[in-house]
């Protein structure tokens, strides 16, 4: 079985050097991009399996990169994670709106729960490795 992809789209690079280690000694194949256009980019590339998706990003904000993913025919179907510094009920709303699967608050979830949810996205029989 070919390993779960996953590409981070992060502009706190400390966050995302954690995650990149946890979710690799996980067993996943993860990339990252750390703003808006590098990380859509990244996503027409790879076609992962799932993205993590911060909503505050230089250049493209989550919010724009989840709307050109879910327009496009060809990333349409990716499931996204929001990882988020925004708790609003009404961010929550928007970004569940747009089309992302799940909204992580970065403040209410330790890391080591991120990396679980992650790992419990591929275990459930409904979301296998694309590939």
């Amino acid at each position: 079985m070919n390993k779960p992809s996953v590409v981070i789209v992060e502009d706190d690079e400390v966050l995302l050097k954690v995650l990149l280690d946890e979710l690799n000694d996980a067993g996943i194949d993860v990339s990252s991009a750390l703003d808006g256009e590098e990380g859509l980019k990244k996503i027409q590339e790879k076609r992962p399996d799932l993205v993590l998706l911060d909503l505050l990003l230089p250049k493209k904000s989550g919010f724009e990169v989840l709307e050109d993913m879910k327009q496009a025919t060809e990333t349409r179907g990716i499931p996204v994670m929001i990882l988020s510094m925004l708790g609003q009920d009404e961010d929550i709303k928007r970004g569940l709106g747009l089309g992302a699967n799940d909204y992580i608050v970065k403040s209410q979830h330790a890391v080591g729960e991120v990396v679980e949810k992650v790992k419990n996205f591929f275990t459930k029989e409904s979301h296998p490795p694309a590939k």
